[in-house]
């Protein structure tokens, strides 16, 4: 997430040479490209820790520090 990035709320995720923007309400690839296998793990990520992801991205429009989500396992 970055301070200055734009609506809705989402979150950049990179992996290897990919970089895709999920958008932390609708579930969703909204920008660049992941592998398949790779978006549905984000995607199951984000489903649960959405509300810890908005938080975060309220954090970021008031640049405070981000708080730590713990991956998936």
């Amino acid at each position: 997430m970055f301070y200055r990035d734009h609506n809705p709320p989402h979150f950049h995720a990179a992996y290897a040479e990919y970089e895709g923007l999920i958008d932390i309400n609708k579930l969703e690839l909204i920008g660049g490209k992941l592998p398949p296998r790779v978006l549905a793990l984000v995607i199951e990520w984000t489903a649960l820790h959405q509300k810890e992801l908005n938080e975060n991205w309220e954090r970021a429009k008031r640049r405070e520090q981000l708080k730590s989500i713990a991956p998936l396992v």
